[in-house]
């Protein structure tokens, strides 16, 4: 006799991407449950960008993220998204940056929207359109797929005209909700509204004298005192920001954004906000912020923080994704020490993503690994690279390697079958490695003498390897072989013997296994290597 059973669940990715697109499947189908007419629509996901300042790490991570969950719903429902990068471009220019030229010609325009405000550099009709340029060339660079959206186009355009009409008809319930969060002198002047004075553009913080729902109009009284009645639509105002980003989500109907830790009280404002206007907030995560490398919040301002060119002069565009997919919401130290472990943290990611995938092209562990997303769920049979990052980085470090060549010629002949062309990846980290390694590990190399067991392994090690008869590039083999050595000297722990040959050979910290090491430099090269050390000890 037959039993019947239900379908059992499928089993789906355990990757926080996937986290992400379940709650936007059920924000997305709480939508369409309550507006049956909107139900067809695509889910919209939304990142925000400031045009004040040039496109930074922060918006490279915040757009990546926001991609891998549009990647994971599509994967998890099959249903059409669309990622809206939105540009605040009518927001006033608050003060004039210190990174830009012809500095004296904006000290005029301060107050002004930031698409009225012209280009320092020449190159665009606005300080914004320079920097909108900016931002898309630089979403370009890595490939993202999204739309630009420019508030002044869509204030403008009266794309916004029917959410503005609605602001004003609950203005008393927004300021209710914005009021108590303002300081006396602040909450004695605050509308939700941003009229544009209609001579000098400025945009105005002001209170409102009235507010007219029926004819869409606010009135108000310049510093002058003069009285003006000006329509909210078509580009005459803006809101102020956290109701502003209330508005856009119930405008355009957002269904996910995400935001950083320190906006997290912004949030909740502005979702209480576009209750008040009929709407539902978006779904999202809350990522925490980058630190330095005294464990110091990373600011613009300040510059203590790392930039998108530093890490791409160190470590592929790889590595920097698979450093903002590991665990958003936990604080990360956003460092130069940090690029290393994390580009071979990918190339680790890379080679199981590309074995799962040859296995099974559907499998949830493949869609788990931070490379599926990377790699936008298809991994190139050419991606990654048979010798690690740390690995080319010490191996720079005792040959003193300035130039890729040098590399190279350890490279071939530990595989003769590896070239630049046949591993591409590999010979980005090969000029990687050379750049970090001169910027960071030869300024910071600092030998010291072994101690009197540290000297008696060393000596056996160097008679062990010249005594070595097995193939020289077997690393497993020549691991084994450091390894009973340490034990053999009682090393106590055992890692111990390894921060030896790190320090006293390397003069680091940290080290490669040490046997990959020895075959990819070579049985002979570390015998002179280790005599070399303990030379310089018995001159010191």
């Amino acid at each position: 006799m037959s039993e019947n059973r239900s379908n059992p669940e499928p089993v789906l990715p355990r990757a926080w991407p996937f986290e992400e697109a379940r709650k936007l499947a059920e924000h997305v189908d709480a939508r369409a449950a309550a507006r049956p007419d909107d139900a067809a629509g695509p889910a919209l996901l939304e990142t925000g960008y400031g045009p004040s300042g040039l496109p930074h790490i922060g918006t490279f991570g915040e757009v990546a993220r926001t991609s891998w969950v549009r990647q994971a719903y599509t994967a998890l429902t099959g249903r059409p998204t669309r990622l809206l990068a939105f540009s605040d471009d009518m927001d006033a220019l608050r003060k004039v940056p210190d990174n830009v030229p012809n500095r004296d010609l904006l000290e005029k325009y301060i107050g002004q929207p930031l698409s009225r405000v012209p280009d320092p550099f020449g190159t665009h009709e606005s300080f914004a359109a320079h920097n909108n340029a900016r931002l898309c060339s630089f979403l370009d660079s890595f490939g993202f797929e999204y739309e630009f959206a420019s508030s002044t186009t869509y204030y403008t355009s009266g794309r916004f005209d029917a959410a503005l009409k609605r602001v004003l008809e609950v203005h008393d319930e927004i300021l209710a909700v914005i009021l108590p969060t303002l300081g006396p002198d602040r909450r004695a002047t605050y509308s939700p509204v941003l009229p544009l004075h209609p001579r000098t553009g400025e945009v105005m913080q002001v209170k409102m004298d009235a507010i007219d729902a029926a004819a869409g109009t606010v009135r108000w009284t310049d510093a002058e005192g003069e009285t003006f009645e000006t329509p909210v639509t078509c580009g005459h105002a803006k809101m102020q920001w956290k109701a502003d980003w209330a508005m856009r989500w119930y405008a355009l109907g957002v269904d996910y954004e995400m935001s950083g830790k320190d906006l997290i009280d912004s949030v909740r404002l502005s979702g209480r906000i576009c209750r008040i206007l009929g709407g539902t907030p978006p779904a999202g995560l809350t990522y925490e912020l980058f630190l330095d490398e005294n464990g110091q919040k990373i600011s613009k301002s300040k510059g203590n923080g790392l930039s998108v060119e530093e890490w791409l002069r160190y470590a592929p565009q790889e590595s920097l994704g698979q450093f903002m997919f590991n665990q958003p919401q936990r604080a990360k130290r956003l460092f130069f020490d940090v690029i290393p472990k994390t580009a071979d943290d990918y190339l680790t990611h890379v080679e199981k993503a590309k074995a799962l995938q040859a296995a099974d092209s559907d499998s949830a562990d493949l869609k788990a690994n931070p490379a599926w997303f990377i790699h936008k769920g298809h991994i190139p049979t050419d991606a990654g690279s048979p010798v690690p990052f740390g690995m080319l980085l010490n191996l720079a470090s005792v040959a003193n390697a300035e130039t890729p060549e040098v590399l190279w010629g350890f490279i071939r002949r530990y595989d003769t079958s590896v070239s630049p062309e046949s591993h591409p990846m590999l010979a980005h980290l090969v000029s990687h490695a050379i750049a970090y390694y001169a910027d960071f590990v030869r300024p910071a190399k600092t030998f010291r003498a072994p101690t009197e067991q540290e000297r008696a392994a060393l000596v056996d090690l160097a008679d062990a390897l010249r005594g070595y008869e097995g193939e020289a590039a077997d690393a497993a083999t020549l691991q084994n072989l450091v390894f009973e050595i340490g034990k053999r000297h009682a090393f106590e722990p055992l890692r111990s013997w390894f921060g030896c040959l790190y320090e006293v050979l390397l003069g680091q910290k940290e080290g490669p296994r040490f046997g990959g090491f020895v075959a990819l430099y070579g049985v002979a090269e570390t015998v002179a290597l280790i005599e070399a050390a303990l030379l310089r000890d018995s001159q010191a």
